[in-house]
């Protein structure tokens, strides 16, 4: 290398863990074995698996990029399938899966929000020829069952894919984020050479210009690099302690600030394995449940203004008949935002140590994924370039922003209003940017520009990072809280031939429902043989 190479040469990723792991092995995949990777993770403490849920990309930008077979990384990782979140009791004040109430229409209170784009028609997304139905009076079937055809299958508690290993739809996977962790450490280390450095970091050494230079390690190692990825986790040792940079608190859009976790025995055989995420609203917060085989993990993520430790424990524990005094929980405080900026001179933050939002999307893996991909497209030589460092900051902020005011539209249209809890999401202040969105929305516009074809769509990472939540996404959650447009998309009044031309893509809908129910195994059943159990 000679004096005028300004590359790259060393990159030092401070803790493991998910984003830590993931981090190593893509870069290592990335960078072509050019560059040298460690990473120091400090001696793991034993936690309770709970279950972590992710979104459909993640094979697709992670694994498949690392050359990791699916077959190969679930079995790793007891891993299960996700077909989409389940909401409960988001309208009524149900208590508990098991308690959930009726609408006044008699139907149980849960709505899906599937993953996948919307049939299109004449460039109008299926979902405004469902309303139009609706409103005319020629529809009464709930907006998730009317246009996707995974509600019913997930109804049946069916597998996404044929015993073939066919797929039949989109979906994504529940799994114990701690078996990924090591999974992708083993591939890092044994694959692609990353060095495995276990301590503990006790000084930070920058430079004059604020540069971190070097790691400081309880047992007088030093380790230093070109470049340092944070992944401490909330403590944020470098991004926030070291530098300085201020994390923004964004309690004023959503106020869960904490959690109580703990997996819980499943009978498979007796019961099946429900192929989807949910997402269970609560006197305080909600809950999620995230089914593997033999188990599921669940936690309570509730607000502490409104409740206590001991309260939110004793309601988890009486939706899941737990006994308290028999059950280990994992009891968690967490931030609630952004740093201001995610890479600041030398150092980016990733994981919990750049962002957090309450994981009612499954967005923690989703966050990671897409800072990793981003940090690989803008990777800089030893000058930094601001330019490089401005943009991956604004994508990183973009993301997260638009994500925030998603989950906030979640409690903000909810119905319930049972609890101060959910009486106070209704005086909160909703960004202008999705404020704008449910203007388009109640004028009848779609949210997104309709995408008719799949393929080109999730084909194109920088659509998928750009334009995560679609049109599908906010209708299904608007529609499912009871939120309709104020009146049809007017443009359609004047497109009869259109409007009669979607029609027969609804009953294409119930025909590959039934095909599914036909045919599909149930997911227990491709698990089991998957696993070898």
């Amino acid at each position: 290398m000679t004096d005028n190479d300004s590359r790259i040469r060393k990159v030092v990723i401070l803790g493991g863990g998910t984003a830590g792991w993931m981090t190593a092995a893509y870069l290592g995949k990335a960078l072509q074995g050019t560059v040298d990777i460690q990473v120091l993770e400090a001696p793991a403490i034993p936690r309770i698996g709970v279950g972590e849920a992710t979104v459909p990309n993640l094979h697709r930008v992670l694994f498949d990029y690392l050359g990791i077979p699916e077959e190969e990384w679930m079995r790793e990782c007891n891993a299960s399938f996700k077909m989409a979140v389940r909401f409960v009791n988001w309208r009524t004040p149900g208590r508990g899966e098991a308690g959930a109430r009726t609408l006044e229409d008699g139907r149980p209170d849960h709505f899906y929000h599937p993953f996948g784009i919307l049939p299109d028609h004449d460039n109008t997304p299926l979902s405004h020829y469902w309303f139009k139905n609706k409103y005319e009076g020629s529809t009464d079937q709930p907006f998730d069952y009317a246009v996707f055809r995974e509600p019913p299958v997930m109804d049946a508690k069916l597998s996404p894919k044929w015993l073939d290993g066919t797929p039949s739809t989109r979906y994504a996977w529940h799994f114990d984020a701690a078996l990924v962790a090591d999974f992708l450490r083993r591939f890092a280390v044994e694959k692609q050479g990353v060095e495995h450095v276990q301590d503990e970091m006790v000084r930070v050494e920058q430079d004059e210009r604020g540069h971190v230079t070097a790691l400081h390690c309880k047992s007088g190692r030093v380790m230093d690099a070109d470049l340092f990825v944070d992944c401490s986790g909330f403590r944020g040792l470098l991004i926030n302690q070291a530098l300085g940079e201020p994390f923004l608190d964004m309690s004023d859009h959503l106020m869960c600030d904490r959690a109580v976790a703990t997996a819980v025995p499943h009978d498979d055989e007796a019961n099946g394995v429900e192929p989807y995420t949910s997402a269970i609203a609560m006197s305080s917060g909600w809950s999620w449940k995230i089914p593997m085989l033999g188990r599921f993990g669940s936690g309570y993520v509730y607000s502490s203004k409104f409740t206590t430790q001991e309260e939110a424990t004793a309601e988890f524990c009486e939706m899941w008949g737990l006994d308290p005094n028999e059950t280990q929980f994992n009891h968690v405080r967490f931030r609630v935002g952004r740093n201001r900026r995610a890479w600041v001179n030398n150092v980016v933050s990733i994981g919990l140590a750049s962002c957090f939002l309450e994981p009612l999307e499954s967005t923690g893996i989703y966050f990671i994924t897409a800072a990793i991909y981003q940090l690989a497209k803008h990777f800089p030589d030893r000058s930094f370039n601001p330019a490089l460092v401005d943009s991956f900051n604004h994508e990183i902020e973009e993301m997260f922003d638009d994500t925030r005011d998603f989950i906030q539209a979640h409690f903000y249209y909810a119905p319930r209003n049972d609890s101060p809890f959910w009486r106070a999401q209704k005086e909160l202040v909703l960004p202008e940017n999705i404020q704008k969105k449910i203007e388009a929305y109640k004028a009848g516009l779609p949210i997104n520009s309709p995408i008719a074809d799949e393929s080109t769509y999730y084909g194109n990472f920088e659509a998928e990072f750009r334009n995560f939540w679609t049109n599908g996404s906010y209708y299904c959650i608007f529609a499912g809280l009871g939120l309709e447009p104020d009146a049809p998309l007017p443009a359609l009044a004047h497109k009869p031939e259109s409007v009669a031309g979607a029609q027969p893509l609804f009953e294409q809908v119930r025909q590959q429902q039934e095909h599914l129910l036909q045919t599909l195994p149930s997911a227990h059943d491709y698990l089991r043989r998957l696993h070898g159990k």
